[in-house]
């Protein structure tokens, strides 16, 4: 094939992501899908391998191949033109239930030559809490709706009795309805879109651009990986729930062309609900994967190849069923992707050619606040804070991290706007802002993570209910590198009163927050007419030595805020005077923060 028609084929099967992409977010009526970004839209082979990964959560490319390649061997012989499928189940391919995949067959002149693949997370699926997570579940069946597969639409006509069977399980049809049409919609034009590209240049000629892409992919993974030293590197992640702690463990070798990821060392699956399987694992590696090493690399099944994953069967990131998985997204599947980008972050800044494209770990703690209540009209509602998907940027090698700077695993995540979570919701922000001296420390910062407040406003319950879940608050997760510290952990405080209702609140600052402070990490809490709930989210890691970053950096960050004075004494060893940085002090601190460390065996 000529290289001009090449390249416009391959541009027009980004395109067609592209815009399927567009109307899965004008569609969907909830603020984690078409403002958080909370999902993805592909492009699959007509053996279900990875053709064109598109934007969102990069953990759901992988699962997505074995969601078609599952509905492939489920349904032989009945997948025909027109079709559509669904599944959720976590234990054939899914993250947890509450992400749906629908996924339709492309055939042309009668013959399958490729799927398209999206999720959204739906506002509920009738698990024992509102929205999904169910942070207390025991086992898989308290989590709400699960299938490994059924057929939606068949030849073009919805299943009305499946649609109604769905719809009839969750609360907030309605809202639900709207998710999955949106899915529904994106496919469509997925499809129509690919069937014109095939009419135009041929079914031969758009297969072996698929092909030749992912034989290029491979070869460019490959070559890159020898370009980089061999050998292994360690990161370890912990979960705090309830009390109870768990370790992810990763050993990475690289060895020639290929890079092996092995868990093992891990907890045992846990009691709760922050396990993962195995699928939702591979993806979880591939996320940061994506971004760190297949920057310039089309994203599909070439990718893949050279990646290698051991998850030993009952562990936290590969456990069996029944085992409780509904908080995975934010709870051991997160601990995996930081893991990975911290071990490829070690591998790359090993590498004199590679140690530009090395980072710290991004946001590394995500929060998953789900409320449900009665809107002001009077509607029972379920609703999400989407403020954990601002994130946070780790330091690079080079530079500063990006405050609230997004995250890792998903490239085009965004929190949503005050108004329009006012809007749908009965809560007020009492402030949103940038987390003073979140961003881990080092001679580049980390990004700052956010805090934010909120209060129920306008309830004709006079109050709202949330689901809080993650990985707890106890232990930093963005790691830093080279020197570099973890940026700070979550924190979640629950005040009760005073007397007089949220509208008397005009708080500001976490500081000013009235009330008797209630820490609060896992579970279902009220929150009351009177009450306020605060929470903050994680800064981006550090690279190098803090004790290296020059004062004029450091006087810049007090002077905007993103560092206080205690903060720049403490850590960086920069002392301030009447507000302005002392060089001879500064020496000095800096000579015995070395000193000390030398005594006590710490080495930067």
């Amino acid at each position: 094939m000529d290289p001009i028609t090449y390249s416009i084929i391959r541009h027009r099967l980004f395109r067609v992501v592209e815009e399927a992409v567009i109307t899965l977010k004008h569609v969907s009526g909830t603020a984690i899908t078409n403002e958080g970004h909370d999902l993805m839209v592909s492009l699959y082979r007509a053996d279900g391998s990875l053709l064109m990964g598109g934007v969102g959560f990069l953990h759901h490319l992988t699962s997505a191949a074995e969601v078609c390649k599952a509905v492939i061997r489920r349904f032989e012989g009945q997948i025909e033109e027109g079709d559509v499928f669904m599944l959720n189940d976590p234990y054939t391919a899914a993250l947890h239930t509450s992400d749906v995949y629908m996924l339709a067959p492309i055939h042309h002149d009668g013959k399958l030559v490729a799927w398209s693949a999206c999720f959204v997370h739906v506002s509920d699926i009738g698990a024992m809490n509102p929205g999904g997570f169910a942070p207390d579940a025991a086992d898989i069946y308290s989590e709400g709706f699960s299938s490994p597969g059924l057929k939606l639409i068949s030849r073009g006509e919805l299943r009305q009795d499946v649609w109604d069977t769905f719809l009839n399980m969750v609360r907030s049809p309605e809202m639900v309805a709207l998710d999955l049409r949106s899915l529904i919609a994106c496919n469509n034009v997925a499809g129509q879109r690919m069937l014109a590209l095939i009419d135009k240049y041929g079914a031969d000629a758009v297969d072996h651009v698929g092909r030749t892409l992912i034989e290029q992919s491979e070869q460019l993974l490959r070559q890159r990986l020898r370009e980089l030293p061999d050998g292994q590197w360690q990161s370890r992640q912990y979960i705090d729930v309830k009390g109870e702690t768990a370790k992810v463990l990763l050993t990475m070798t690289k060895r020639d062309d290929t890079l092996t990821f092995d868990f093992t060392g891990s907890s045992p699956q846990s009691q709760y609900s922050v396990n993962c399987t195995k699928w939702a694992a591979l993806g979880g590696l591939f996320a940061p994967l994506f971004p760190l090493l297949c920057y310039d690399i089309t994203w599909n099944q070439g990718a893949v190849e050279p990646i290698k994953m051991i998850a030993p069967e009952g562990s936290i990131v590969n456990c069996t069923r029944p085992a409780p998985v509904s908080v995975a997204t934010v709870g051991a599947i997160q601990s995996v992707n930081n893991a990975a980008c911290s071990a490829i972050g070690k591998m790359l800044a090993a590498s004199e050619k590679y140690k530009d494209e090395a980072t710290a770990v991004w946001h590394a703690n995500h929060f998953a606040v789900f409320m449900f209540g009665h809107t002001r009209e009077g509607r029972l509602a379920i609703d999400t804070l989407t403020e954990t998907f601002a994130g946070a940027g780790g330091a690079k090698t080079y530079g500063d991290g990006v405050d609230i700077g997004g995250e890792m695993p998903n490239p085009i995540s965004r929190m949503a706007n005050v108004e329009t979570v006012e809007g749908a919701f009965p809560i007020r922000y009492l402030f949103r802002r940038r987390m003073l001296d979140s961003g881990g420390a080092g001679r580049y910062r980390g990004g700052l993570g956010g805090e934010i407040a909120i209060v129920p406003h306008g309830s004709p319950d006079g109050g709202i209910n949330f689901v809080l879940s993650g990985k707890g608050s106890k232990f930093p997760m963005s790691d830093g590198l080279a020197g570099g510290s973890s940026g700070t952990a979550n924190d979640y405080v629950l005040f009760r009163g005073p007397k007089g209702g949220s509208a008397s609140r005009m708080e500001t600052s976490a500081g000013a927050l009235s009330g008797e402070p209630e820490a609060v990490s896992w579970g279902v809490f009220p929150l009351g007419s009177n009450d306020a709930f605060y929470l903050r989210w994680n800064g981006g890691g550090g690279v190098g030595d803090p004790l290296s970053r020059p004062l004029a950096d450091v006087a810049a960050d007090v002077a905007t805020r993103t560092v206080s004075e205690e903060a720049a004494e403490e850590l960086y060893g920069v002392v301030f005077q009447n507000g302005s940085p002392d060089e001879s002090a500064t020496r000095a601190r800096r000579d015995q923060m070395k000193a000390e460390r030398l005594n006590t065996g710490v080495h930067a």
